[in-house]
Protein backbone atom coordinates (compact mmCIF):
# COMPACT_ATOMS: atom_id res chain seq x y z
CA UNK A 1 0.00 0.00 0.00
CA UNK A 2 1.44 3.49 -0.77
CA UNK A 3 2.57 5.82 1.62
CA UNK A 4 -0.46 8.49 2.69
CA UNK A 5 1.16 11.89 3.23
CA UNK A 6 -1.31 14.03 4.79
CA UNK A 7 -1.77 17.60 4.15
CA UNK A 8 -1.23 20.35 6.65
CA UNK A 9 -5.37 20.09 7.39
CA UNK A 10 -5.33 16.67 7.69
CA UNK A 11 -2.43 16.59 9.76
CA UNK A 12 -4.76 18.92 12.04
CA UNK A 13 -7.77 16.61 12.01
CA UNK A 14 -5.43 13.57 12.84
CA UNK A 15 -3.78 15.29 15.78
CA UNK A 16 -7.21 16.71 17.14
CA UNK A 17 -8.95 13.14 16.69
CA UNK A 18 -6.24 11.90 18.95
CA UNK A 19 -6.80 14.58 21.44
CA UNK A 20 -9.90 13.79 21.56
CA UNK A 21 -9.04 10.12 21.86
CA UNK A 22 -6.53 11.03 24.70
CA UNK A 23 -9.04 12.49 26.64
CA UNK A 24 -11.69 10.23 26.31
CA UNK A 25 -9.50 7.47 27.52
CA UNK A 26 -7.65 9.36 30.79
CA UNK A 27 -11.05 10.30 31.27
CA UNK A 28 -12.96 6.94 30.96
CA UNK A 29 -10.39 5.70 33.31
CA UNK A 30 -11.50 7.78 36.20
CA UNK A 31 -14.81 6.72 35.94
CA UNK A 32 -16.45 3.68 37.97
CA UNK A 33 -16.50 0.97 35.61
CA UNK A 34 -15.14 -3.03 36.18
CA UNK A 35 -11.89 -3.58 35.94
CA UNK A 36 -10.13 -4.08 32.79
CA UNK A 37 -13.40 -2.71 31.20
CA UNK A 38 -11.04 -0.06 28.90
CA UNK A 39 -10.87 1.54 26.00
CA UNK A 40 -7.22 1.43 25.61
CA UNK A 41 -6.63 -1.53 23.89
CA UNK A 42 -9.33 -0.49 21.54
CA UNK A 43 -7.76 3.01 21.01
CA UNK A 44 -4.21 1.02 20.61
CA UNK A 45 -5.79 -0.92 17.67
CA UNK A 46 -7.85 2.37 16.38
CA UNK A 47 -4.59 3.96 15.80
CA UNK A 48 -2.70 0.97 14.32
CA UNK A 49 -5.48 1.29 11.74
CA UNK A 50 -6.30 4.72 11.30
CA UNK A 51 -3.44 7.13 12.45
CA UNK A 52 0.20 7.83 11.25
CA UNK A 53 2.84 5.47 13.33
CA UNK A 54 4.52 7.85 15.89
CA UNK A 55 0.76 9.16 16.57
CA UNK A 56 -0.38 5.36 17.09
CA UNK A 57 2.23 4.43 19.12
CA UNK A 58 2.17 7.44 21.36
CA UNK A 59 -1.51 7.69 21.90
CA UNK A 60 -2.00 4.57 24.48
CA UNK A 61 1.82 5.32 26.19
CA UNK A 62 0.18 9.22 27.24
CA UNK A 63 -3.57 8.03 27.92
CA UNK A 64 -1.59 5.72 30.54
CA UNK A 65 0.95 7.80 31.83
CA UNK A 66 -1.84 10.83 32.20
CA UNK A 67 -3.81 8.94 34.30
CA UNK A 68 -1.29 6.82 36.02
CA UNK A 69 -0.27 10.74 37.39
CA UNK A 70 -3.46 10.68 39.37
CA UNK A 71 -4.11 6.77 39.72
CA UNK A 72 -0.81 5.90 41.02
CA UNK A 73 2.19 4.07 39.80
CA UNK A 74 2.81 0.49 40.49
CA UNK A 75 5.84 -2.21 40.01
CA UNK A 76 7.75 -0.72 37.63
CA UNK A 77 8.06 -4.58 35.61
CA UNK A 78 4.30 -4.44 35.82
CA UNK A 79 3.76 -1.31 33.97
CA UNK A 80 6.09 -2.38 31.29
CA UNK A 81 4.11 -5.03 30.74
CA UNK A 82 0.83 -2.94 30.62
CA UNK A 83 2.32 -0.13 28.44
CA UNK A 84 4.17 -3.18 26.25
CA UNK A 85 0.86 -5.01 25.52
CA UNK A 86 -0.79 -1.57 24.07
CA UNK A 87 2.14 -0.92 21.51
CA UNK A 88 2.25 -4.79 20.65
CA UNK A 89 -1.86 -3.97 20.06
CA UNK A 90 -0.43 -1.12 17.99
CA UNK A 91 0.86 -3.53 15.30
CA UNK A 92 -1.43 -5.72 15.77
CA UNK A 93 -3.75 -2.46 14.30
CA UNK A 94 -1.14 -1.79 11.96
CA UNK A 95 -1.44 -5.24 10.70
CA UNK A 96 -5.12 -4.62 10.51
CA UNK A 97 -4.81 -1.47 8.58
CA UNK A 98 -4.15 -4.21 5.28
CA UNK A 99 -6.46 -6.80 6.20
CA UNK A 100 -9.84 -4.51 7.64
CA UNK A 101 -13.01 -6.60 7.71
CA UNK A 102 -14.99 -7.21 10.62
CA UNK A 103 -14.18 -11.02 10.84
CA UNK A 104 -10.15 -9.76 11.08
CA UNK A 105 -11.39 -6.77 13.31
CA UNK A 106 -13.13 -9.49 15.77
CA UNK A 107 -10.29 -11.30 15.86
CA UNK A 108 -7.96 -8.59 16.69
CA UNK A 109 -10.07 -7.85 18.99
CA UNK A 110 -9.77 -11.07 20.73
CA UNK A 111 -6.00 -11.03 19.94
CA UNK A 112 -5.88 -8.28 21.67
CA UNK A 113 -7.32 -9.08 24.81
CA UNK A 114 -5.07 -12.45 24.66
CA UNK A 115 -2.00 -10.75 24.11
CA UNK A 116 -2.88 -8.02 27.41
CA UNK A 117 -3.97 -11.17 29.27
CA UNK A 118 -0.63 -13.36 28.99
CA UNK A 119 1.60 -10.64 29.21
CA UNK A 120 0.14 -8.33 32.11
CA UNK A 121 -0.69 -11.76 34.04
CA UNK A 122 3.04 -12.92 33.63
CA UNK A 123 4.02 -9.85 34.85
CA UNK A 124 2.21 -10.09 38.12
CA UNK A 125 3.57 -13.55 38.61
CA UNK A 126 7.09 -12.68 38.09
CA UNK A 127 7.46 -9.07 39.56
CA UNK A 128 4.65 -9.30 42.61
CA UNK A 129 4.61 -11.46 46.11
CA UNK A 130 1.08 -12.81 45.78
CA UNK A 131 1.76 -15.99 43.62
CA UNK A 132 5.00 -18.72 44.36
CA UNK A 133 7.29 -18.78 41.99
CA UNK A 134 6.21 -22.73 40.47
CA UNK A 135 4.58 -24.06 37.81
CA UNK A 136 1.10 -24.11 40.02
CA UNK A 137 1.72 -20.72 41.10
CA UNK A 138 1.68 -19.48 37.18
CA UNK A 139 -1.53 -21.40 36.99
CA UNK A 140 -3.14 -19.84 39.92
CA UNK A 141 -2.30 -16.59 38.32
CA UNK A 142 -3.74 -17.12 35.42
CA UNK A 143 -6.76 -18.99 36.43
CA UNK A 144 -7.94 -15.88 39.33
CA UNK A 145 -7.01 -13.39 36.47
CA UNK A 146 -10.21 -14.92 34.34
CA UNK A 147 -12.58 -12.64 35.29
CA UNK A 148 -10.58 -9.81 34.37
CA UNK A 149 -10.22 -11.14 31.40
CA UNK A 150 -13.41 -11.38 30.24
CA UNK A 151 -13.91 -7.92 31.23
CA UNK A 152 -11.24 -6.95 28.72
CA UNK A 153 -12.83 -8.75 25.68
CA UNK A 154 -16.19 -7.30 27.05
CA UNK A 155 -14.45 -3.89 26.90
CA UNK A 156 -12.59 -4.52 23.78
CA UNK A 157 -15.94 -5.83 22.01
CA UNK A 158 -17.23 -2.36 22.86
CA UNK A 159 -15.36 -0.11 22.47
CA UNK A 160 -13.69 -1.46 18.81
CA UNK A 161 -17.20 -1.01 17.74
CA UNK A 162 -17.80 2.03 18.93
CA UNK A 163 -14.56 3.25 17.45
CA UNK A 164 -14.54 1.59 14.52
CA UNK A 165 -18.15 2.00 13.78
CA UNK A 166 -18.41 5.42 14.46
CA UNK A 167 -15.51 5.78 12.38
CA UNK A 168 -16.73 4.15 9.20
CA UNK A 169 -20.35 5.63 9.17
CA UNK A 170 -18.70 8.97 9.15
CA UNK A 171 -16.63 8.02 6.66
CA UNK A 172 -19.84 6.82 4.55
CA UNK A 173 -21.70 10.08 5.59
CA UNK A 174 -19.25 12.30 4.55
CA UNK A 175 -18.47 10.43 0.62
CA UNK A 176 -22.14 10.44 0.56
CA UNK A 177 -22.31 14.24 1.60
CA UNK A 178 -19.93 15.39 -0.30
CA UNK A 179 -20.26 13.07 -3.07
CA UNK A 180 -16.60 11.42 -3.15
CA UNK A 181 -16.39 8.48 -5.41
CA UNK A 182 -13.94 6.21 -5.23
CA UNK A 183 -13.79 4.53 -8.71
CA UNK A 184 -10.56 4.56 -11.32
CA UNK A 185 -10.78 6.72 -14.03
CA UNK A 186 -12.40 4.80 -17.28
CA UNK A 187 -9.09 4.71 -19.05
CA UNK A 188 -6.94 2.94 -16.20
CA UNK A 189 -10.17 -0.25 -17.08
CA UNK A 190 -10.04 0.36 -21.62
CA UNK A 191 -7.98 -2.43 -22.69
CA UNK A 192 -4.46 -1.14 -24.69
Amino acid sequence: MPKIILSKKGKILEFSIALFLILIGVSLRFLPHPPNFSPVIAISLFGGVYFSKRIAFILPILIMLISDIFIGYYEIGLMASVYGSFVLCVFLGSWLKEHKKWQTILGSSILSALIFFILTNFAVWAFTPWYAKTFSGIIQCYLMALPFFKNTLLGNFFYVAVLFGTYEIAEIWIRKKFRIIESLPAFVNAKI
